[in-house]
């Protein structure tokens, strides 16, 4: 299907369907049709609820981690972001998401597990499908984190890497993704679970195998993803021992 073709036939996204089972008193949302980032919106709303979430049919400056671009045409994918000014010490944030966008998308895709790729990536057949972009903005005395959010459902045009969930004719079904990523990140935020690290472990698609990272322009090769810690870094076994990152990019051989 073509891109204009695809415009065509997308249906707009509903409020109401998205706050199903959600309490209006505590999360506000607003929908747009084109905005600039929904990350940089959630930096610039006064905020009146412990939650609020943004959401665009497309960005014209969506971005990734490390400053990539994020590709965002209105073909009828995932961008979101969600803000609270809760505090959200209980863990690695950018691996819950993760996780909560795993959950929800196997529920709706059955046939397919969704994998994940530290640290902030979502996986299906060697290619990323999804991203999270994890931000904190200081106002005053309160912090503000931003968790943005990217899922490809249509993506005709993309870069060999990239891959989208079109096979599994999701268009109709974004408002329920959306609202399962939303209930899961709230509850789990609220009323933190213990065992969401092992859970996050084992859909990880590299624990225990040789990678590559990039950090700060250094490739290191012939490691071992071991492992992350309580913080969410990678912990990484090389010849001289242990080491630990807090940020990088990794490669697998056979993976984007």
């Amino acid at each position: 299907m073509t891109l204009s073709q695809l415009i065509f036939k997308l249906k707009k996204l509903k409020k109401e369907k998205i706050l199903q089972n959600l309490p209006d008193s505590r999360v506000d949302i607003d929908i747009y049709e084109e905005i600039d980032s929904t990350n940089e919106e959630c930096k610039r709303i006064s905020f009146t609820n412990d939650f609020h979430v943004i959401v665009a049919e497309k960005q014209t400056k969506g971005k990734g981690r490390l400053g990539k671009k994020w590709l965002s045409p209105p073909t009828g994918n995932i961008y979101m972001s969600i803000s609270t000014e809760k505090d959200l010490s209980f863990g690695p944030i950018s691996l819950f998401t993760g996780l909560i966008c795993k959950k929800s998308i196997d529920e709706m895709i059955i046939t397919k597990k969704i994998g994940l790729k530290w640290p902030n990536d979502l996986v299906l057949e060697n290619k990323k499908i999804g991203g999270i972009l994890v931000e904190t903005e200081t106002y005053g005395t309160k912090k503000r984190t931003i968790i943005g959010i990217g899922i490809n459902l249509n993506l005709p045009d993309k870069e060999s890497w990239w891959g989208d969930l079109s096979k599994f004719k999701l268009d109709d079904e974004r408002e329920i993704i959306i609202n399962k990523i939303i209930i899961g990140l709230i509850s789990g935020i609220e009323k933190p679970n213990s065992h969401w690290m092992n859970e996050w472990r084992e859909a990880c698609i590299h624990i225990n195998k040789e990678i590559e990272i990039n950090k700060n322009n250094q490739l290191l090769k012939n490691i071992i993803f071991h492992d992350v810690d309580s913080d969410g870094n990678a912990i990484i076994k090389t010849k001289k021992g242990y080491d630990t990152f807090t940020s990088g990019e990794i490669n697998i051989k056979g993976i984007y």
